[in-house]
């Protein structure tokens, strides 16, 4: 017995820059786009295909992602960091 699902090719879908039919959707806009009118992002673990719009928009690297994740981790670090040494002297 297979486990395999049939997809559907024919689904119509059109690239919105050129309108031949579309590869898949941009990792950024979600947008159908075609293997010409799309490029691979760089700096990632996994590689996502983007529009060309969106590559010129915001880039191609996925840098700018992981720094503000981190960013994200060390503000919410300190927040715990603040509220522990806050509750530390309330409770003192």
């Amino acid at each position: 017995m297979s486990n395999l699902q049939h997809i559907d090719d024919d689904s119509g879908a059109r690239c919105v820059h050129c309108g031949a039919k579309a590869a898949g959707p941009c990792a950024s806009c979600h947008s159908p786009v075609c293997g010409d009118c799309s490029t691979l992002t760089e700096g990632g673990v996994q590689v996502w295909a983007i529009c060309l719009a969106c590559a010129n928009r915001k880039g191609r690297s996925l840098s700018g992602a992981w720094r503000s994740l981190v960013l994200w981790l060390a503000m919410l670090l300190a927040g715990i960091a603040l509220v522990t040494w806050l509750l530390e002297k309330l409770l003192s």
